[in-house]
């Protein structure tokens, strides 16, 4: 997944969780302008607001201008994870084991980029999604992007 590297995740993760959120993944991107965007998802169990969005941001801002763990000029933005969440970790894809989700490899697999179906949980630290009756096992390390799809 496009995660960000440890080093910085836990730096982010130390301060989320001081705050009292839940850390849902960290990304760094590059931005086609330009520079670097650094994503960070939190969640709550009331939800996030803006209000929570800025607390964050404000606190890891601070600590990673006194860090500096990025070198190259980047753009922070913190928001919640939304209706289509993003997957992170192996605990995200047995968590919402049964549930809809769009995945995006880095390599083909099966002739194949893209998968959407449903969500089998992990075995052998491959994710499990059947999609159209085939269950596919998709190395986690090969996913470049996870997603929920909420369902109305």
């Amino acid at each position: 997944m496009r995660s960000a590297p440890e080093k910085l995740t836990k730096l982010v993760r130390q301060e989320v969780d001081l705050l009292g959120y839940e850390l849902v993944g960290v990304e760094l991107t590059s931005r086609g302008t330009g520079g670097l965007l650094l994503r960070i998802y939190i969640d709550h169990a009331d939800g996030i607001n803006v209000d929570d969005c800025s607390r964050v941001s404000h606190q890891v801002s601070g600590v990673l201008d006194v860090e500096d763990p990025i070198k190259e000029h980047y753009s922070l933005e913190v928001s919640s994870p939304g209706l289509d969440r993003p997957l992170f970790h192996e605990a995200d894809f047995e968590r919402f084991k049964g549930q809809k989700a769009r995945l995006k490899t880095r390599s083909k697999i099966e002739g194949r980029h893209r998968f959407t179906g449903e969500l089998g949980g992990m075995e052998k630290n491959e994710v499990l999604i059947i999609d159209e009756g085939t269950c596919y096992h998709i190395p986690l390390d090969e996913i470049d992007s996870a997603r929920l799809i909420p369902e109305f």
